[in-house]
């Protein structure tokens, strides 16, 4: 199922899709409404714990965790369908694409797929390509904290899983969902150019 008016960006840590979101929101704030996964709400505060590195969970409950709060962010109080039936086009900073390239290194395919098989695919999704050297580096640069994620050996395995999920998408020919890969190496004024033309024309 295609969630109509509903735009998602992806990319592994450090590719620019919270800095591109901000922008194009920006712009038409009357029409978008901004979003990210994990959440705001509880269930996204205790996600944002644990890849702090304040506690962890066995990988598999990771799995369910995440599910939990997508979830919510979808059918919840102000959540995104509340949003898109309220007139809104809601842009989500990550979505069930993350959950099968990051849980998938971790816990295998299978269970992701099946946590995330019964939510709606969103009508456009940006998907950032960059070498996790570069996107390191900008991690890097913010001098914040890394998340449990943030490691080089890990962004690169993601980063496989990541191009191996878009290649399925891409490949499966009764998916109506837009895909569009973003070069994530060129400047912001060039991705935001790029991704205005789509999304405001």
């Amino acid at each position: 199922m295609i969630l109509k008016n509903f735009i998602v960006f992806e990319g592994i840590d450090g590719a620019g899709t919270s800095t591109q979101i901000k922008k194009i929101c920006e712009k038409n704030p009357q029409k978008f409404f901004q979003t990210a996964e994990p959440t705001s709400l509880e269930t996204g505060k205790f996600l944002r714990k644990m890849l702090g590195g304040e506690f962890s969970v066995d990988e598999k409950t990771n799995s369910f965790l995440f599910a939990a709060d997508r979830a919510e962010h979808l059918y919840g109080k102000n959540g995104i369908i509340e949003q898109i039936n309220n007139g809104k086009t809601v842009i989500s900073d990550r979505y069930l694409f993350s959950s099968l390239a990051y849980q998938s290194i971790s816990c295998g395919e299978e269970l992701p797929k099946l946590l995330n098989s019964t939510f709606p695919l969103p009508e456009i999704l940006f998907f950032f390509e960059i070498d996790p050297e570069i996107s390191l580096k900008r991690v890097d640069s913010r001098n914040e904290k890394k998340e449990i994620y943030e490691k080089i050996e890990t962004q690169k395995k993601i980063a496989l899983e990541y191009e191996k999920i878009i290649s399925e998408y891409e490949n499966n020919t009764s998916c109506t969902m837009k895909i569009i890969r973003i070069d994530a190496t060129k400047s912001i004024e060039e991705i935001s150019e790029t991704i205005s033309k789509i999304i405001l024309q």
